[in-house]
């Protein structure tokens, strides 16, 4: 008797969405999920801090095809601190569906570290029935152009000679070269904000902090055809030894170097005040990102916000409901932040 061999399971790829806060994760993925055609994407979307506001821009989108359901988020924690309590679970409940999703984009937190994410996939219920497709890291160009994530020579040599005993540490740079040193493609976003000089020597810079050559692509918007970004098959949970981290070898990973918190503020008198008050609170008090959403007195359309450093967007969205015009912003940054100051500065107005 013949016995007819079994076919292989087919393993649902997953893409990785990594880069630091701000660099457009989240706009790259909505552009992702416009052009689906059709197709079964599930987003796990993983954010650092109290507010889901990602979660919610997507779920706001509007796009067909992008159901609620299918947008599972995590907002207790990044995913390489919690992959054992949230992370698997959630794969396994969108395998386990009786309609599984073709294919799964999880976007990191800004501050997480891929690499723990990427270990995650050598479980033996998961990596028989998932893979990597890729890693991509959204770089926001003009924040490197600007030296954001670069060390300071002169600062820390200058720290050192009152404090031999220093162990130089820069948690900014570090989480943006392992989200870099994770990559199978890197996105340079944002690169109508510089001139071609500029862009060059971004380039060259990311460049010289990747272990192997990797393609890089410009963008706009975080504008690119799916083709490009699905379908790298780079099968990254077998190739981890080529994706160093300065983390290799610690037991688990911390962000005690960051914080971050969600602040209620009153209706606005106009949003092109409130805006600025958020550029100056965040060049006052040195935070890294702010995000949220706000009424504006005499609009029926909510006032969203989003800033990296003290560069602010902001667009009115979706319409308010209820009578509660109460808004919310989440404050990230480093460890230190003057709460109390910066819902201060909030409350003007």
């Amino acid at each position: 008797m013949t016995i007819a061999a079994t076919a292989p399971v087919r393993k649902i790829p997953v893409t990785v969405i990594t880069g630091f806060l701000g660099a457009g994760k989240t706009t790259l993925l909505r552009n992702l999920l416009s052009q689906a055609h059709g197709r079964r994407i599930a987003v796990v979307v993983n954010e650092f801090g109290a507010l889901g506001i990602d979660g919610e821009t997507l779920r706001s989108c509007g796009i067909e095809g992008c159901p609620d359901e299918d947008i599972v988020e995590l907002t207790n924690g990044c995913l390489c601190c919690t992959v054992a309590d949230d992370f698997l679970p959630t794969m396994r409940a969108l395998i386990d569906r009786p309609e599984p999703p073709e294919h799964i984009v999880i976007e990191t937190s800004g501050l997480a570290l891929p690499k723990p994410l990427l270990k995650a996939f050598g479980w033996p219920d998961i990596r028989t029935r998932m893979t990597v497709d890729g890693v991509i890291t959204l770089v926001d160009t003009p924040a490197v152009a600007e030296g954001r994530f670069a060390d300071d020579p002169e600062a820390i040599a200058a720290q050192q000679a009152q404090d031999p005993s220093l162990d130089h540490d820069n948690p900014l740079s570090e989480v943006f070269e392992d989200q870099l040193l994770s990559a199978d493609l890197v996105v340079l976003n944002k690169t109508d904000l510089l001139s071609e000089d500029a862009l060059e020597k971004v380039e060259a810079e990311i460049t010289s902090l990747l272990p192997r050559k990797r393609v890089m692509l410009r963008a706009v918007e975080g504008k690119l055809d799916p083709a490009v970004l699905l379908g790298l098959d780079a099968g990254a949970e077998d190739d981890l030894a080529a994706r160093p981290s300065h983390h290799d070898g610690a037991d688990e990973h911390e962000h005690d170097d960051f914080e971050s918190f969600a602040l209620s503020v009153p209706e606005q008198a106009s949003a092109e005040a409130f805006v600025k008050r958020l550029s100056d609170v965040a060049a006052t008090f040195d935070v890294l990102r702010l995000k949220g959403f706000a009424a504006v007195r005499g609009k029926s359309l909510r006032l969203a916000v989003q800033g990296v450093g003290t560069r602010m967007r902001h667009a009115f969205d979706v319409s308010l409901t209820g009578a509660d015009r109460t808004g919310r912003i989440v404050v990230i940054g480093q460890k230190g932040l003057d709460r109390a100051g910066i819902e201060a500065a909030l409350q003007e107005g």
